[in-house]
C-alpha cells in the first residue's frame, strides 16, 4: 500500500522536474511513512510513498525487472500474487523480493498490456516501459484505489491524490464548473471528472497508454449483469456465495503487519468479521464507532450490536465514543479528501481509523455488500411503484401526493426517516423509472441548480446518465445495482474509504469485492436478492445460522454521523461563519437569498437538507484550501475561535 506519482515526457526535450517529483511525494507521505522511493530518466521520473504491508523489509519499489528496462511502481494489494508468483517461475522468471507488487513487473513482461485481466486486487499502478518509450497507467476492477492524471503537450503527471498533480510548479487549481454541477447533483464529482479543471480520475477498469507521447484509453473490464447465466436455484446461489465469500476473506488476511477489522454491527461488517474469526488462530481485533450524545446521537450509536457480534466471535473489541471538534477537523479532512462530498462518513471513517492504527497497519471493511447483494431501500421504488399503481388515480392525485409535501423530511429518528423515505418515494411516483431512481440519489435538482448557482451550468451530462446509457439488462433491479456499482460505490465511498484510511496511515481492504465475488452477484437474479421487501435475502440465508437473526433482520443505518442534526444546534455557528450572506457573496458561486432559504427551511425542519449543506459547507472549506491558498490548519484554528467545538450534552 502507497502512493504513486510521476512524470513522463510528450515530447522530446521535454524533461521531468525531480524537484516536483519530490513535491508530490512529500504530500502523500501519509499514504507511505515506512519508505519512498524513485526512478528517473532522460523521459520518465516515478516516485512512491510506502506502507510497508508485504514483504516489510524487501519490498522496496520501484520494482524492475531483466535489465531494468521495465520499471513499476503500485498502490495496493494484489491478493492472488502467489499463484501469480508460481506460474510465472515455472515460466522461467526469478524474482528479487516477496512483495506482491513484483508480479506486476514479470507479468507485462510475459503477457504484455493485457496482464491485466490476470490481477486479483485493489491497485493503482504506473508501468514505465522504456523499450517501447512506453508508460501504462492502470486501475483495479472497481476502483478501490484511485489514480489522477493531467496531460498538456509538454507531459502526463500522474498521481494517487490530485493534490500531488497540484505540486507540479506551473500547474494551478482552478473549479471545474461540469464538476461544481455534478457535485451539487450527486453529492460527488462522477466518472472521469474532478472538481479541478485540467485534472481527470482513470475510471475503475481502465487502462491508459501514453507511447511515443501518443495517448489512449480502453476498459479491460466491466461489471455487467450477466441475464444469460443467470443461477436458477436459490440453494446453488447460497453454496457458491457461502464458498465464495470465505474465499475472499481468508485472501485478505494475508499480511506481514497486523490486522483488524471494522465492525459497525450491520451484516456485511459482521460477515466479514465472523470469517476472519473462522479463519484465524487468535482473536480477531475489532473496531468501532459511536455516538450516544448530542443531537440525534442515539439513533446513530451502533455500538451494542457490534458488542454482540463481538462477544458472539470473541474478539478482541475496542469501541471509541467520538466527541469531534467538527470545526477544527473537517478542514484536516477535506484537504485529504481533494475533492469536497456530501457524505458524513468521511468523519466516522477518519475518526475509527485513526483509532484502529493504534494496533494495526490493515484493516477489513464490509463495502460493498449493499451494492451487490441488494441492500438500499432505494432497490425497492418498483415493488412499491407496483403497489401504489393499484390504487385509484384520484386518490393518488387528490389525497396521498399532496399530503406526502406534509410530511416531515427528518432523517435523525426511526419513525422520522421512514416517513421521509415514503414521502421521496410519493412524490417522485409518477416519474419514468429512470428520472424516478435518479431522485432518489440526486441533492439539488436540475431546477434547484439553475436557482442556486450564480454560474451558467456547466453540466451537460452526467455520470449518472452515462450509467443509465450503458444499462443493458431486462432485470430491472440487478441494473440499478449495476448503476451505483459504476458510479456512487467508486466516486463516494471506495474514494471516501481510501482518502480517510490512508489519512490515517492504514491500509483498508474490501473483501466483498474481490473478483469472484463480483462475477459471482452479476449472475444471482434480483428475485434472490432481494424477496419481496427482503432485502439481501440471498445474503441473509446464507448466513442464517452464522449471525443472529436480529444482526440479519435489522433495519439500515447508514456509516455516518448526525450532521444534519448538529447543523439545526451545535454547528448552527459553523453554518453561519462559513454559508453565510457575507462569505457567499465573497465566494461568488451562490445565490445568497437562496442559500439562506435552504438554511432556514432545514432549520425549521420543513426540508432534509442535511446533505445539501453538507455539499456547500464542505464545498467553502475546499476553495479556501485549494483556491485561496489557506493551509487546513489556520482554516480549523479559525473556526474553532469562532465557532464553539461540538458539546455532546
Amino acid at each position: 500500500m502507497c502512493g504513486i506519482h510521476g512524470i513522463v515526457s510528450r515530447r522530446p526535450g521535454y524533461r521531468p522536474d525531480l524537484k516536483s517529483l519530490h513535491r508530490m511525494g512529500d504530500l502523500t507521505i501519509h499514504r507511505g511513512p515506512d519508505d519512498s522511493g524513485s526512478f528517473c530518466s532522460e523521459q520518465v521520473a516515478l516516485g512512491m510513498r510506502r506502507l510497508s504491508i508485504i514483504d516489510v523489509a524487501g519490498g522496496h519499489q520501484p520494482l524492475s525487472g531483466g535489465d531494468g528496462a521495465v520499471q513499476v511502481v503500485c498502490n495496493g494489494e494484489i491478493y492472488n500474487f502467489r499463484e501469480l508468483r508460481a506460474d510465472l517461475e515455472k515460466l522461467g522468471y526469478r524474482f528479487s523480493t516477496g512483495s506482491d507488487s513484483e508480479v506486476i513487473v514479470h507479468l507485462y513482461m510475459e503477457y504484455g498490456i493485457d496482464f491485466v485481466d490476470r490481477l486479483d486486487g485493489m491497485f493503482g499502478f504506473a508501468i514505465w516501459d522504456a523499450r517501447h518509450d512506453r508508460l501504462v497507467l492502470g486501475r483495479d476492477r472497481i476502483g478501490i484505489k484511485p489514480l489522477y492524471f493531467y496531460v498538456d503537450s509538454n507531459r502526463l503527471v500522474f498521481a494517487s491524490e490530485a493534490k500531488s498533480i497540484l505540486a507540479v510548479g506551473d500547474i494551478t487549481a482552478e473549479m471545474d464548473h461540469e464538476g461544481l454541477d455534478e457535485l451539487l447533483y450527486l453529492g460527488y464529482v462522477g466518472g472521469s471528472r474532478t472538481i479541478f479543471r485540467g485534472i481527470r480520475k482513470l475510471l475503475p477498469a481502465q487502462i491508459l497508454i501514453c507511447e511515443k507521447g501518443e495517448i489512449s484509453e480502453h476498459t479491460y473490464w466491466r461489471y455487467r449483469v450477466e441475464d444469460s447465466a443467470r443461477i436458477a436455484s436459490i440453494a446453488e446461489c447460497q453454496d457458491l456465495l457461502r464458498e465464495e465469500l470465505e474465499q475472499s476473506v481468508v485472501a485478505q488476511m494475508v499480511s506481514d503487519v497486523p490486522l483488524g477489522a471494522f465492525l459497525s454491527g450491520g451484516i456485511d461488517s459482521s460477515a466479514v468479521v465472523a470469517l476472519m474469526a473462522a479463519n484465524s488462530s487468535r482473536p480477531v481485533k475489532t473496531y468501532s464507532i459511536g455516538f450516544d450524545t448530542g443531537a440525534a446521537g442515539s439513533y446513530y450509536n451502533e455500538l451494542p450490536y457490534a458488542r454482540q457480534v463481538s462477544e458472539l466471535f470473541g474478539t478482541d473489541h475496542r469501541e471509541i465514543v467520538v466527541r469531534p471538534d467538527v470545526a477544527r477537523l473537517l478542514p484536516k479532512l477535506i484537504w485529504h479528501m481533494d475533492e469536497p462530498v456530501a457524505d458524513s462518513a468521511l468523519m466516522t471513517t477518519f475518526l475509527v481509523a485513526e483509532f484502529a492504527r493504534q494496533d494495526v497497519t490493515v484493516i477489513l471493511s464490509g463495502a460493498g455488500g449493499d451494492e451487490l447483494f441488494g441492500g438500499y431501500r432505494r432497490y425497492l421504488g418498483a415493488y412499491y411503484t407496483r403497489m401504489f399503481s393499484r390504487l385509484p388515480g384520484w386518490l393518488r392525485r387528490k389525497l396521498l401526493i399532496p399530503g406526502a409535501r406534509l410530511l416531515p423530511s427528518d432523517r435523525h429518528g426511526p419513525v422520522s426517516n421512514l416517513l421521509r423515505y415514503a414521502r421521496q418515494f410519493i412524490l417522485s411516483s409518477d416519474l419514468p423509472p429512470l428520472q424516478q431512481y435518479a431522485s432518489y440519489l440526486q441533492l439539488f435538482d436540475e431546477a434547484q441548480r439553475r436557482e442556486i448557482v450564480s454560474l451558467p451550468s456547466g453540466l451537460q451530462r452526467s455520470s449518472l446518465d452515462d450509467a443509465f446509457a450503458r444499462l443493458d439488462t431486462g432485470d430491472w433491479v440487478n441494473g440499478l445495482m449495476q448503476i451505483d456499482m459504476e458510479t456512487q460505490l467508486p466516486d463516494d465511498i471506495l474514494m471516501l474509504t481510501d482518502r480517510m484510511t490512508m489519512a490515517a496511515s492504514i491500509e483498508c481492504r474490501v473483501p466483498l469485492l474481490g473478483n469472484r465475488l463480483l462475477d459471482l452477484a452479476a449472475r444471482i437474479p434480483s428475485s434472490h436478492k432481494i424477496q419481496g421487501r427482503r432485502l439481501k435475502h440471498v445474503l441473509k440465508e446464507t448466513l442464517a445460522g452464522v449471525l443472529p437473526d436480529n444482526i440479519l433482520n435489522r433495519q439500515k443505518r447508514g456509516f455516518g454521523a448526525p450532521m444534519g442534526a448538529w447543523l439545526k444546534k451545535e454547528l448552527q455557528p459553523l453554518v453561519q461563519v462559513m454559508l453565510g450572506r457575507e462569505a457567499i457573496e465573497r465566494r461568488g458561486l451562490f445565490e445568497p437569498d437562496v442559500v439562506a432559504r435552504t438554511i432556514a427551511l432545514h432549520q425549521a425542519g420543513k426540508e432534509d437538507y442535511s446533505d445539501h449543506l453538507q455539499c456547500l459547507l464542505n464545498l467553502e472549506i475546499w476553495c479556501r484550501i485549494y483556491l485561496d491558498g489557506q493551509s487546513a490548519d489556520d482554516i480549523g484554528t479559525e473556526l474553532a475561535e469562532r465557532v464553539a467545538p461540538v458539546a455532546m450534552q
